[in-house]
């Protein structure tokens, strides 16, 4: 018996792999034209369903169709209805993967073709995977023939579990226990695809009879839309919008499948004259598709009007002070950026220690900050999500630095521009950290201690930088231009001394090119992180004539480096 779990165990994660593949094949041969063209075809509601239906039944996958779509809904592209309509369309489209199963997977001996095609895709792969388009080809080609032999895993399994569990005694158990399954199946594989070729596979095998296979079938209609409201939980409120309308369009299909399920299941097989259970699973989750667009679309632009009314306050500003100032009240719209600025720098800072994995504990306790980015889920993001929120916050700082300049007096630009200056430096500083990512993975892992050490030795100085740039700022005077031209010339005498350390190492313990390479890199960026930092801090605590001081030094400095 374990040894058929097992097996159906290596089908579904051959089976997910393969759809991997085919949608990154397809993805990354699609290119931009197929954007354009999705663009183009979904200007109405007609248009944006057949889209959706088009697009899905290329790309076989729904749920990147939707995160597409998301994309789109933020850059502007399309209105929500439009998104809507192509999300009622790519719910069709997905069951053009569910027909080949069907039909190719059951009906003649695919393994003539599996095999061919892992083959050819592999060898492809290895020979030509230095261009674009013969490696994501070939990612598409063996992605083609993993699916099918994903299957057969699945269908022989299921077979011979069949011999030796007895499956009838389980087929009375009441019929939302199946959906149960289907959803929960879902939920884990994340790809209705999956379950349908799971619930395929059950049916040929007869561990499960027609009815039951169409309620796991529904049950996964619902499942698959969970990962998509995670991926939006944090979004805007148009994101949210889509996401729910998503949910509640495939949950209330669910239900009206469930109601008229014994009418639909007699129109397949008496109505369209289908005994065969495998087609008449996929027909009937084409059939309750097309009945749902059917069903929506006129009443699309209610619905729309129903979700615009939920989700009314959007999260698609990242700034915590600024979001309320008037620049008609100039002198405390200056004053609000610049305890933006102090927030943009505190998590810039963040940004940069929790990727050297320095000790943030005494950065942290600026409660106010703090609470801020506990509210945001920042300190939960992935690192190029806190990137994206550096960057949108960083444009909307500049753009309400554009506005209020012109409502200041003269004299209080200086001031402003110093604060947007900082910024400015801040984010080229977190920059230079995130272009270096793969450089300090390197180092933080490498076995040797030539480099280990080197990366243990700019970690210790960097962190006591930071040390220092954090009791600068906490410090109730204004620190003198000597105390930053103090810590920059430590600063590149660090610098200096570092790579004349590692030049006399190398000539005891010689590492590859490739290795020296990573060195330099890392330490030519990092210090150009920790000095752009520096003068971010500089530009926010100092006066206009210690910034010019200090800004004329930097330039010096620059020239020697």
């Amino acid at each position: 018996m374990l040894p058929h779990i097992l097996k159906l165990a290596a089908g579904v994660g051959l089976f997910m792999f393969a759809a991997y593949l085919l949608e990154e094949s397809l993805k990354n041969l699609s290119g931009r034209q197929f954007k354009i063209f999705l663009q183009r075809i979904t200007r109405n509601t007609p248009g944006a369903i057949a889209g959706g239906a088009v697009v899905t039944g290329v790309l076989q996958s729904s749920t990147m169709v939707i995160l597409m779509v998301l994309a789109f809904v933020g850059a502007g592209v399309f209105t929500l209805e439009n998104a809507m309509a192509i999300i009622l369309g790519a719910n069709l489209g997905t069951t053009l993967d569910s027909w080949l199963v069907a039909t190719a997977g059951f009906k003649i001996n695919i393994e003539v073709a599996a095999y061919p095609a892992v083959c050819v895709g592999g060898l492809l792969l290895i020979l030509f995977g230095n261009r674009k388009t013969l490696k994501f080809a070939s990612y598409f080609i063996f992605g083609f023939g993993l699916l099918f032999i994903g299957l057969s895993f699945m269908k022989t399994a299921l077979e011979e579990q069949v011999k030796v569990f007895d499956f009838e005694r389980y087929s009375d158990m009441p019929p939302f226990i199946f959906m149960l399954i289907g959803f929960g199946l879902t939920l884990l594989v994340q790809s209705s695809s999956v379950t349908m070729a799971l619930a395929l596979s059950a049916l040929h095998a007869g561990a499960l009879h027609f009815p039951s296979a169409v309620l796991v079938v529904l049950g996964s209609e619902t499942g698959t839309t969970i990962k998509i409201m995670l991926t939006a939980l944090h979004g805007n409120a148009t994101k949210k919008r889509i996401v729910t309308g998503n949910f509640l369009y495939n949950l209330c299909m669910t239900l009206l499948a469930f109601i008229f399920m014994k009418p639909t299941l007699w129109l397949i097989t008496s109505g369209f004259n289908i005994h065969d259970p495998l087609i008449g699973l996929v027909t009937f989750s084409t059939l309750v598709n097309l009945v749902g667009i059917i069903l929506f679309a006129p009443f699309l632009r209610g619905f729309v009007g129903f979700l615009e009314n939920r989700f009314t306050h959007t999260a698609t500003s990242n700034v915590a002070f600024i979001d309320h100032a008037n620049i008609h009240e100039p002198e405390l719209a200056l004053e609000l950026f610049h305890k933006e600025t102090a927030f943009f720098l505190h998590n810039s800072m963040l940004f940069n220690m929790s990727l050297l994995e320095l000790e943030t504990t005494q950065l942290v306790s600026n409660n106010e900050f703090t609470k801020i980015n506990e509210e945001r889920h920042f300190f939960s993001m992935p690192v190029e999500a806190k990137y994206e929120f550096l960057k949108q916050l960083q444009g909307e700082l500049q753009t309400f630095y554009l506005k209020l300049r012109s409502a200041l007096h003269e004299s209080q630009n200086s001031s402003l521009d110093q604060y947007a200056a900082a910024v400015r430096n801040s984010m080229y500083s977190s920059k230079c950290m995130k272009d270096i990512i793969s450089n300090l993975n390197n180092l933080r892992q490498s076995s040797k201690d030539i480099k280990y050490d080197f990366f243990l030795k700019q970690k210790a100085e960097t962190g006591h930088l930071y040390d220092t740039l954090r009791t600068l700022c906490n410090e109730k005077h204004e620190p003198t231009h000597e105390t930053f031209r103090h810590i920059l010339s430590d600063m590149q005498y660090n610098y200096n001394e570092s790579l004349h350390r590692f030049y006399k190492e190398l000539y005891e313990s010689p590492i590859e090119s490739l290795d020296i390479t990573v060195l330099l890199n890392f330490n030519r960026e990092l210090y150009a992180s920790n000095k752009a930092m520096l003068m971010a801090v500089k530009d926010f605590l100092s006066d206009e004539k210690t910034v010019l001081t200090i800004s004329e030094m930097s330039a010096e400095d620059h020239g020697n480096a």
